[in-house]
């Protein structure tokens, strides 16, 4: 069984075992998540933040906790988007309510999708005070008339808002970087897909390179804000240090595969994914223009990080895209497994072959290898091989080298390996 196929089965594993908690910006649910990867790899760090604390021009916020939420018909005592069932249901950092209100008060609190009447959206209001529930189109049109009772159990208090953070130190202090987010409840491939995909990428770091070349920092954070938290504290040895940066999102479909460029583009982090996916034949590639994950503030003027976006299908485009149908339907072993391929042979090229450079003088002969065909024929292709070496000048990068071949990374890296086998490259 493939590596791939290994680690697609504990992927998909762990993202159902915490599909179900109540991620925000801050809580019980966004911790017990962090927790649960510690418990997988338990060199991660948590990193606190207190409420109130300024970081640049934010403030982080109080912190959130929900128990309970739903509203009940008075008349027939039953009731409606019940957070226990789905905790989509309530607006995301809703403050506490409790009292009776008529239908037309509350159908003012209450938000669905009419274009897609089936499913529950994903609504969340952090920075102003705000209370409401979700529910689907086709429930809210069947809601009785009369009075409701509005039940919020939620509490905003003075705490933190918490992230993970796991290093893993080269022979270098020139990184990589790889972040991705946990605030999102619920939702299989806007939120955990990224989150699982990194877990298994630290573990495959630490079982394939012992001592591995470069420094790796990897980041789980509530997006937005706990990127800026993040950077507040560490974006002068990171502008020192990164040499390429990735943020992780939306990897578990099987449909699009898909980079947005950092902001200034064409950076080394752009051209890996590039080198990784442009070949297939539903690659799509975005400018910085349509970003909208935690590159925003990696890439902003004065931090200016080479970070770039991988996702599958990207985030704001596709169907289920921040509803209750961002599941395990669209979420799938082989989705994540496929990702899972992109982001290793990106590692993989870091350390094995970044700058590969020729061990001799003119071309070699590959015949005596048995790597070059011996008869001379005009309808003869190039050789692979001597198109490598061509560019293997310890300046042009692996990723640079695909590209300018016009072949996949993973294609590139199997010939390469061939090459150092044999003594053609170090």
């Amino acid at each position: 069984m493939s590596i791939s196929k290994n680690y697609s089965k504990l992927m998909i594993k762990w993202a159902k075992d915490i599909f179900p908690l109540s991620r925000s910006l801050t809580g019980k649910g966004t911790l017990k998540t962090l927790h649960y990867f510690k418990k997988i790899h338990k060199d991660l760090k948590i990193i606190s933040f207190n409420s109130g604390t300024k970081v640049f021009d934010w403030v982080i916020p109080l912190e959130w906790e929900i128990t309970d939420a739903f509203f009940k018909h008075i008349k027939t005592n039953k009731k409606y988007a019940e957070f226990k069932k789905n905790n989509l249901h309530l607006v995301g950092y809703s403050y506490p309510v409790n009292k009776i209100i008529t239908k037309n008060k509350l159908l003012n609190h209450l938000h669905t999708l009419k274009k897609q009447p089936k499913l529950i959206p994903y609504v969340t209001s952090y920075y102003k005070k705000s209370w409401g529930f979700c529910i689907s189109e086709n429930q809210k049109k069947k809601l009785p008339d009369g009075d409701y009772k509005v039940f919020i159990n939620t509490k905003l208090f003075k705490g933190k808002l918490n992230l993970g953070e796991l290093i893993i130190k080269g022979k270098s202090k020139k990184e990589i970087l790889i972040s991705t987010y946990v605030c999102h409840p619920s939702m299989a491939n806007n939120e955990l897909s990224g989150p699982v995909l990194s877990i298994a990428l630290i573990d495959y770091l630490k079982r394939n390179f012992k001592k591995n070349k470069y420094t790796y920092r990897f980041l789980f954070l509530p997006e937005t804000i706990g990127s800026i938290a993040y950077l507040s504290k560490k974006y002068k040895i990171m502008k020192k240090n990164v040499m390429a940066g990735f943020v992780l999102s939306c990897v578990g479909d099987e449909r699009n595969f898909s980079l947005i460029e950092s902001r200034l583009g064409n950076n080394m982090s752009d051209i890996a994914i590039e080198s990784s996916i442009s070949y297939k034949k539903n690659y799509k590639k975005y400018s910085f223009l349509h970003r909208g994950s935690d590159e925003r503030q990696y890439c902003s003027p004065g931090i200016d990080l080479p970070v770039s976006v991988f996702c599958k299908s990207k985030f704001g485009e596709y169907e289920e895209y921040h509803t209750s149908a961002d599941n395990f339907n669209l979420v799938t072993k082989k989705g994540l497994g496929d990702s899972f391929v992109i982001m290793s042979n990106i590692i993989y090229s870091f350390e094995k072959f970044l700058y590969p450079k020729t061990m001799f003088l003119a071309e070699p002969m590959l015949s005596k290898r048995a790597m070059y065909n011996t008869l001379s024929k005009k309808d003869l292709k190039n050789n692979d091989y001597l198109d490598i070496i061509t560019y293997c000048d310890g300046k042009h990068s692996i990723f640079e080298i695909a590209i300018l071949l016009n072949k996949p990374l993973e294609y590139v890296l199997t010939q390469m390996n061939k090459l150092k086998n044999n003594k053609l490259i170090n």
